[in-house]
Order: C-alpha cells, then sequence, then structure tokens
C-alpha cells in the first residue's frame, strides 16, 4: 500500500513537471508567434516606406 502511494505521488509530481513545461512552452510558442508577427509587419512598412 506504501508502495503504491509513493508511486502515485511520483507519478503527481511528475506530471506536474510536466504541465508546467508544456504551459511554459505555450508561452514561448505564444511570444515567439507575437515577434515574427511583429517583426513582418515592420519588414512591410519598411517596403512600403523604400517606395513611396
Amino acid at each position: 500500500m506504501l508502495k503504491l502511494a509513493a508511486v502515485l505521488l511520483a507519478l503527481m509530481i511528475l506530471f506536474g513537471i510536466l504541465g508546467f513545461v508544456v504551459n511554459v512552452a505555450g508561452a514561448i510558442t505564444k511570444v515567439a508567434f507575437f515577434v515574427c508577427l511583429i517583426a513582418l509587419a515592420v519588414s512591410l512598412v519598411m517596403k512600403a516606406m523604400r517606395k513611396a
């Protein structure tokens, strides 16, 4: 019984860490996406200004 509890506790900790890592990765992905969008907008504006 004690072994089962220890295994469950270890699994909970593992899934907790995995969940945290997934959340952090998701946040980084969102930030990277926004940075790419901003960079794209800036480059388009620069191209438009050069032509003008």
